[in-house]
């Protein structure tokens, strides 16, 4: 008697552990990242690391975010460097993203900075957010 019981409990974890496995290959997760950085002068090295990801995730890569937070967001108003970077990173879909907290602080008047960059209220906060939704972060 209980080797039945032994046999139908192994095809039963075999058969719903392999439905799973199907299915996640049906439907792959995308890799989202996301860069928390204080420093608008690596947004280069950034875009490249997008870049190279994109390369190797193929059909997996989702979405990638930079947050600017910090003093280096005295950098960003009328610098074309700065605006160079940021025609680059749309051209691939990488989301360029201020801190909000850090404007106020260092007095930077949002509508001073570039139109095609997003702000967001608090960058940290933003941050966990995302870490919640499963994104890859890095703090540089």
């Amino acid at each position: 008697m209980r080797n039945p019981i032994i046999y139908i409990t192994t095809m039963f974890l075999l058969l719903f552990g392999t439905i799973q496995l199907h299915a996640q290959e049906i439907n792959p997760k995308k890799n989202n990242y996301l860069v928390l950085s204080k420093n608008i002068q690596q947004l280069k090295s950034v875009l490249l690391t997008a870049n190279a990801l994109a390369k190797e995730d193929a059909r997996r890569y989702g979405e990638f975010y930079v947050i600017i937070c910090g003093k280096t967001v005295n950098e960003i108003a009328d610098n074309p460097d700065f605006n160079e970077l940021l025609e680059k990173a749309k051209a691939q879909n990488v989301k360029v993203i201020v801190c909000g907290i850090s404007l106020s602080k260092f007095n930077i008047n949002p509508e001073s900075l570039p139109g095609n960059l997003e702000i967001t209220p608090n960058g940290i906060l933003y941050g966990f957010q995302l870490l919640k939704k499963d994104f890859i972060t890095l703090t540089i």
